[in-house]
């Protein structure tokens, strides 16, 4: 069950999400100052190829200075496009499950550094 809902979300959500998230990594390992953002950014790409089955643990106290720097400068944006996306999901039955998935983006948009994607 967990491939078919990864390859609804590919098709529906995850691709451009991912395609995004890379390009933004790009942009942050320009400097060397923004490479850790940029691993993070990859670090998202990963997980929205594949999310179903994937759990996030978080130590959002890790990093809470890289935490908010992220925050700022788009970390917020993303919290809520995924929370808007998340309840657009939710709108039907058969979406909650990608609607969830899209809660859990958007709690890690707020806060990457420290979390860990098993």
């Amino acid at each position: 069950m967990k491939f078919i809902a990864n390859l609804l979300w590919i098709i529906f959500t995850g691709l451009w999400s991912a395609i995004l998230y890379f390009m933004l990594g790009l942009i942050w390992c320009v400097t060397i100052i923004g490479i850790p953002f940029g691993l993070q950014a990859f670090k998202f790409a990963r997980l929205c190829i594949w999310p179903f089955g994937s759990k996030v643990d978080g130590n959002f106290g890790k990093h809470p200075i890289a935490n908010i720097i992220w925050f700022i400068f788009g970390g917020f944006a993303e919290a809520i496009f995924f929370l808007v996306l998340g309840l657009v999901w939710c709108v039907t039955i058969i979406g909650i499950p990608f609607g969830l998935q899209c809660f859990k983006f958007a709690k890690l948009s707020v806060a990457p550094f420290g979390a860990e994607i098993n």
